[in-house]
């Protein structure tokens, strides 16, 4: 089974949003690997503070299929389609890879580009996965964060306790 990286985000009751996801997420896959929690400013549009987090998990689904499964638990924590893409909202849950997967696979673009231009997508996956390796530049994720560094995305790290993940 593939390693799949997950970005997580929410700023509207972002902390129970992404409980909620966690759980759900839980549910269907078993064990999850989690990142910190991050917290950063609203990017392209004015709103509240986003927390945003990067999940691991092992899936046999195939893109498409995983693709369905994170939308529906989108739409159970009330995400709203058709808006601006920049916009609030309750959560959102992007796949960053699947596997070494490269290029569009049912509908979806790998690795996904985010990982490349926000720091609160990279920061958290080089935290979880330091030394995988992005399957375009072939360099780790530490690399890259080091790299980037992101210097005018300001973010930091948050205190968040998931019940499913405490001993």
């Amino acid at each position: 089974m593939p390693r799949v990286f997950l970005s997580l985000g929410s700023n509207i009751d972002a902390r129970r949003h992404l409980a909620a996801a966690l759980d759900a997420l839980a549910a269907r896959f078993g064990h999850l690997a989690l990142s910190p929690v991050y917290e950063s400013p609203a990017v392209g549009f004015a709103g509240d503070n986003f927390l945003n987090l990067v999940v691991g998990i092992d899936t046999g689904l195939a893109v498409g299929a995983l693709a369905r499964e994170l939308r529906a638990i989108e739409e159970a924590n009330q995400r709203q389609r058709g808006a601006a893409k920049f916009c609030s909202r309750t959560l959102d849950i992007d796949i960053l890879t699947y596997g070494d997967c490269r290029g569009v696979i049912d509908g979806v673009q790998l690795p996904r580009d985010e990982i490349l231009r926000y720091a609160f997508v990279l920061r958290p996956l080089a935290d979880l996965a330091p030394d995988a390796r992005h399957p375009d530049r072939h360099k780790s994720y530490r690399e890259l964060a080091s790299e980037l560094g992101f210097p005018d995305q300001p973010l930091w790290p948050v205190a968040f306790c998931w019940p499913a993940a405490a001993p």
